[in-house]
């Protein structure tokens, strides 16, 4: 294993958030939808769209001060009731690791969208730093939805890690094209997830592996191989995905490869334990009442996020809800796959009934 693969690997969300590995990867039954829900044929049918030929994948223009771009977007299903928008961690990761969902939601019938952020891997990758802010993100997540026909009677925004914090900022700017959010894996403050990370996480790692990772940081020796060698069986089998190194899934793998570091470390910071980029100050923990659309927040026991503080956002919500994954990380999807897909799959079941 070479420290570049490493890097890459652990890099998504906020550097020091845990994946967690499929320690339960039975999918949860199918059967159960609500009245409506397309049959196996109408799930399939192509018709009115035009990505037939690209089975699905679709490349957006995306509009931004410094000029235009085009992101990857891969359609599966057909429901037009129900159409989910998938945003990856990273800052800068990859849809890849969302590929597991192939899994559950088909045999769900739930229409859902893969989606590389503008610097991620399949989308274009321009090289300028004045892009990486999060207000342009969130305008790159409404011409997504334009250009794909979602809206409030069918568009369920789902984001995952840093994916999440860019969800919540879109659903308080964009509340009337929601028709549901889904915040996985990601609390509403990064002051109080770097305070998590102090008081909770850290002295949970062995004391001499913590003040040497510790010594390599304040030497700011990020890309030293020791630094990985030290935190991979410390803390991230611990809390980023809860299987041996040597088993996480290809999807993950592959994804985390591909970080784009020119966007991930000035927005989340070198450390990987701890925030220090330009989102180290994020905080929208006031602003949850204003979320008004039926949201799911979905923590874990074992998460680098504090499974405590998502309850606590879900209970601020004025239609929240809250599925706690008992075995799962930072990548429940994985390491808690029955749990996740099952609540996942009851929440938006939910909303087909409604």
């Amino acid at each position: 294993m070479t420290h570049a693969w490493q890097r890459t690997a652990f890099g998504i969300v906020f550097g020091t958030l845990a994946l967690a590995a499929g320690c339960n990867s039975t999918p949860p039954r199918a059967g159960g939808a609500a009245a409506g829900a397309p049959t196996l044929a109408s799930y399939f049918d192509t018709t009115g769209y035009d990505d037939v030929a690209s089975g699905g994948v679709k490349m957006i223009p995306i509009t931004t001060p410094k000029g235009t771009f085009r992101v990857w977007t891969h359609r599966v299903g057909n429901n037009p009731r129900i159409k989910v928008l998938l945003l990856h961690g990273g800052p800068a990761a990859t849809h890849e690791y969302f590929e597991t969902f192939g899994s559950y939601l088909p045999a769900a019938g739930i229409q859902y969208y893969e989606y590389d952020q503008l610097g991620s891997f399949y989308s274009d990758q321009p090289d300028d730093p004045s892009l990486w802010q999060l207000p342009r993100f969130v305008e790159e997540v409404e011409q997504v939805r334009r250009a794909l026909g979602l809206d409030e009677n069918n568009f369920v925004l789902l984001g995952h890690s840093w994916g999440g914090l860019l969800a919540m900022e879109y659903a308080l700017k964009y509340p009337d094209h929601l028709k549901a959010l889904v915040i996985s894996n990601m609390m509403s403050s990064i002051p109080a997830y770097n305070e998590y990370a102090k008081d909770t996480l850290m002295p949970q790692v062995n004391p001499a592996v913590l003040a040497e990772v510790q010594a390599l940081e304040a030497r700011k020796e990020y890309e030293s191989p020791r630094y990985m060698e030290l935190l991979v069986p410390n803390f991230y089998v611990e809390h980023f995905m809860r299987r041996p190194f040597d088993q996480w899934p290809d999807p993950l793998l592959r994804g985390f490869n591909h970080i784009n570091r020119k966007i991930y470390v000035p927005m989340q910071g070198p450390s990987e334990l701890s925030s220090s980029g330009v989102l180290e100050h994020w905080d929208r923990t006031a602003d949850l009442p204003r979320i008004q659309v039926p949201t799911l927040v979905i923590g874990a026991r074992y998460d680098t996020m504090d499974p405590a503080f998502m309850e606590k956002m879900a209970k601020s919500l004025p239609k929240g809800k809250f599925l706690l994954c008992p075995n799962g990380s930072h990548m429940a999807m994985y390491d808690d796959a029955h749990t996740y897909f099952t609540g996942l799959l009851d929440f938006l079941r939910g909303l087909d009934a409604k």
